[in-house]
Formats: C-alpha cells, sequence, structure tokens
C-alpha cells in the first residue's frame, strides 16, 4: 500500500524519464484490469443504489464494496501516498501501521477528481470493455457480482493513480517555465495554462501505444482470430484514454496549478 514511485528526492520524482516511465507503467497496468473486467458482463444492478439491499448503507454494492476496501487499506498506508486518492474520504480510518514522512514534492492541494472519474468509468468505460467484440452485450450473472465489483475496485483505483500523476507532471512543468506559469495563474487563465500543458504529438504517441498494447494483450494464444471474441476491444481502450484519462489529467494539472500559488514556499 505504500508509494510505488520515487520519492527519495523531489529531483528523482519530478524527472521527466521518471515521469515517462511511471506513466508508461500505469498504463499497464490500467489495460490489465480492465481485462480482468471485461471477462465479466457489465452486470448494471451492482451499480444501483437499493438494488442490492445492504443492511445499514445507502450505497450501490459496487460503492459499497469500494468504500469498504478503502476503510481497510486507509488503516495500511495506501492513503499516506502522494499518488493515492480516496473515492470515499468519509471511509479513512486511523492508521493501524506506523506513519510514513516522504519529501514534500508535491504543493499542499485538494484536487480529487475521483468522483467525475468514477461516473465516466460506470456511464461510458465500462459499456465499451464490457462488451465482447462483435456481439451483443453478454446478459446479466449474479454469479459474477463480487467478481465484478472487486475487478471494479482495481480498475478505479489505477485510473485515479493515473490521472492524478498529472499533478507530478504539473509540477515538474511548473519548475521548468515558472515564469510562464506564474503569469497564467495569477491571470487566472485555465485556457492558457490547458494549452502550456498539452503536447498533442506526446497523446498521439499514447493513443498508439495503447492500441498495439490493446491489440497484443487482448488476443486470446490459444484461439484463432476468428474462433472467439477478444478480451477486450482495443478501441473501447484508446476511446476511454483519448476521451476520459487523458482529458482528466489535463483538468488535474491546470486544477492543481491554479493551486500553485497558494501559502508559503516550502523549498
Amino acid at each position: 500500500m505504500d508509494a510505488t514511485i520515487d520519492l527519495s528526492t523531489a529531483a528523482q520524482a519530478l524527472s521527466l524519464p521518471h515521469i515517462r516511465h511511471q506513466l508508461i507503467r500505469l498504463e499497464d497496468t490500467v489495460l490489465f484490469h480492465l481485462i480482468e473486467r471485461a471477462q465479466f458482463p457489465l452486470n448494471a444492478t451492482i451499480y444501483h443504489p437499493g438494488a442490492i439491499p445492504i443492511p445499514g448503507s445507502h450505497l450501490s454494492f459496487s460503492d459499497w464494496v469500494l468504500h469498504s476496501t478503502e476503510q481497510l487499506q486507509s488503516q495500511i498506508r495506501r492513503y499516506q501516498s502522494p499518488d493515492e486518492y480516496p473515492f470515499f474520504p468519509d471511509a479513512m480510518q486511523e492508521l493501524i501501521l506506523p506513519e510514513l514522512v516522504y519529501p514534500q514534492v508535491l504543493w499542499q492541494n485538494d484536487v480529487n477528481y475521483n468522483s467525475e472519474l468514477k461516473t465516466r468509468y460506470v456511464a461510458s468505460v465500462l459499456p465499451g470493455c464490457c462488451a465482447q467484440t462483435g456481439r451483443a452485450e453478454r446478459a446479466e450473472a449474479q454469479e459474477n457480482y463480487g467478481s465484478a465489483a472487486t475487478a471494479d475496485v482495481l480498475c478505479l483505483q489505477s485510473l485515479s493513480r493515473r490521472i492524478h500523476f498529472g499533478k507530478f507532471v504539473a509540477e515538474s512543468k511548473f519548475r521548468q517555465d515558472t515564469a510562464r506559469y506564474v503569469a497564467l495563474i495569477q491571470a487566472e487563465d485555465r485556457a492558457g495554462i490547458d494549452e502550456a500543458i498539452t503536447d498533442a504529438k506526446v497523446e498521439a504517441k499514447v493513443l498508439e501505444r495503447l492500441r498495439v498494447k490493446a491489440e497484443m494483450y487482448g488476443a486470446d494464444p490459444g484461439l484463432g482470430e476468428a474462433d472467439a471474441p477478444r478480451k477486450i476491444d482495443g478501441e473501447a481502450v484508446v476511446a476511454m484514454y483519448r476521451d476520459h484519462v487523458i482529458p482528466l489529467t489535463k483538468v488535474v494539472e491546470v486544477e492543481y496549478l491554479m493551486q500553485r500559488l497558494r501559502g508559503t514556499e516550502w523549498e
């Protein structure tokens, strides 16, 4: 549950090669978890509060599993790590393991877009990824409710880490061109900040890399191309990054930078 990024020094955590390596690793993590989730039907029932009665809770079954998981993981330091953010802040519990102290790499901020991420995941990402290529979506399977919800936890947490890693990207860019970003922040020019952080060529490379990975990992080596549907729709994975992951990452970057000049300098 502890940090999986190198936070030994700010310079290491914010170096562009290190950031690039972490983002590529997160692509693999997200993709593998989505492939695992895609083996189950959409199971829309688990996302509707009250559809599956839970004593003492008003949450949907999927949210209840996520909330319960975060309660446990908060006790073993998951959310001490600066690259982890809870979906349910009210689930946070007192630590059982000793507290860790990380070097301060990011500016103090309260940017958390997990609520928007979860909404998009349920409404758009899952319907695309759970539909088998060339076939209608499979019917619900109650015996898979628990497995689907557990897979959702892994998908959402990996996606959350990916979009909030934008804070490290934003901090690195701020330090490389401080005067430019200070002027944009002071002018509250969110559009200008978005333009400054956007690199269309890099985004295109990310999408192409994902397309190749999805084609590679989504194929079943034991079956011929025409014998069975793929494990996951590669275009759905690309669409997820293009329409949700990359845009939300940039929103995180912009909002992080908008808070970048608050408080006292700590360097």
